[in-house]
């Protein structure tokens, strides 16, 4: 479901006149990108009230903040108000087509257990049938539950330890070593490491973990020193390792709200800057772990607040959802011009979440 705001109106203060007139501007105008007049209305909608009383409507509704009035044209367009009253109360869910649910599958299901590929199709997935800006950013790994440890050498001086994550999530680091080592050594070092280890989220293991395997300190390789120097390094849950995959660029500029040079402009500075679209996708009051799907919206100056460039955004909505692979949280999204078909967007986003998630749906963690 959509995230609420607290708005300066809301639908209990309107009257049904105007929730009717509003929730047809926003349609209309998502569906033509231009003004919504009054006498379109009267002609297409047959409301059986006069295009003088629909233009009343409008004007009333333009007061409280609901709609727009291009100097331009006759017709009104929604404000950020009026998208947001929209989406919280007077929109019908959309449901997704058989093809849609089976391209999904096709290209979802089938790389389910390859959380790189997965991240790239699910991109894929959300840009070509929203036909917008699809992103996937790969989960936090702090809760992500070790599944093995291996310590490979690469080089008389260099040791690779590759950590397995349940979900298929998997982190390499490279670190120098001081001695030579032997493989039947390390071999049955990383059996005990793994009997201590394995089972324990990254998070335990950078509290717990000197604590766990102090007692080896002394054996002759020195990766246990290692690993006691390095531990917090090595079980980190730093954003430098979470991957961002984006596809559909050219789908939200081919979008009529972005024509003018400045307009482009400001997109591009914004999606060549990952960590302004990192932010535009997660914000910290909303990371609580729940379960695959429930999609929130963000719409137009709603995320000034979180982002410094106010002129990148105040065009942009955003639909996130998180997803799940085993314990670690991830978010997908679809970023597009406020006048995005809401309820298409939401069940899509929805929908790749879940189908994303590993394995199957998610429950509330205890």
């Amino acid at each position: 479901m959509a995230s609420k705001r607290k708005n300066s109106y809301t639908t209990e203060q309107l009257n049904d006149r105007e929730r009717i007139i509003l929730r047809l501007v926003v349609q209309n105008f998502i569906a033509s990108a231009g003004p919504v007049g009054s006498k379109y209305l009267s002609d297409r909608f047959g409301l059986g009230i006069s295009p003088a009383s629909i233009r009343s409507t409008m004007n009333n509704l333009e007061s409280k903040g609901f709609l727009g009035h291009p100097y331009t044209s006759a017709g009104r367009v929604p404000t950020n108000l009026g998208y947001r009253t929209f989406v919280d109360s007077l929109m019908d869910s959309a449901i997704l087509t058989r093809e849609e649910r089976r391209l999904m599958k096709t290209q979802l299901g089938n790389v389910i257990d390859d959380s790189d590929v997965l991240f790239r199709e699910g991109s894929k997935v959300l840009a070509r049938l929203a036909r917008l800006l699809g992103v996937v950013l790969s989960p936090h790994m702090a809760t992500g539950i070790l599944e093995r440890l291996e310590i490979v050498p690469v080089a008389s001086d260099r040791v690779m330890f590759v950590l397995s994550v349940e979900g298929g999530l998997i982190r390499t680091i490279v670190l120098h070593v001081s001695v030579e080592l032997r493989r039947d050594r390390l071999d049955r070092l990383v059996e005990i490491l793994n009997e201590r280890l394995a089972g324990l989220e990254l998070a335990e293991l950078r509290k717990t973990c000197v604590s766990r395997v102090i007692d080896l300190k002394d054996e002759d390789t020195g990766i246990v020193q290692l690993i006691l120097n390095e531990s917090s390094h090595l079980f980190r849950d730093a954003s430098a390792d979470r991957t961002i995959e984006m596809e559909g660029t050219t789908n939200i500029l081919s979008q009529p709200e972005f024509t003018d040079a400045q307009s482009i402009r400001d997109l591009m500075e914004l999606i060549d800057d990952e960590s302004s679209v990192v932010r535009l996708l997660e914000r910290p009051e909303e990371q609580e772990f729940g379960s695959p799907g429930g999609a929130t919206v963000h719409i137009g100056r709603e995320m000034s607040a979180t982002d410094e460039s106010t002129t990148r955004t105040r065009r942009l909505s955003v639909v996130t959802a998180p997803y799940f692979r085993s314990n670690m949280q991830g978010t997908i999204g679809v970023v597009g011009p406020t006048r995005m078909d809401y309820a298409r967007v939401i069940a899509l986003v929805e929908g790749v979440a879940m189908m994303m998630s590993w394995p199957g749906q998610k429950a509330n963690r205890a």
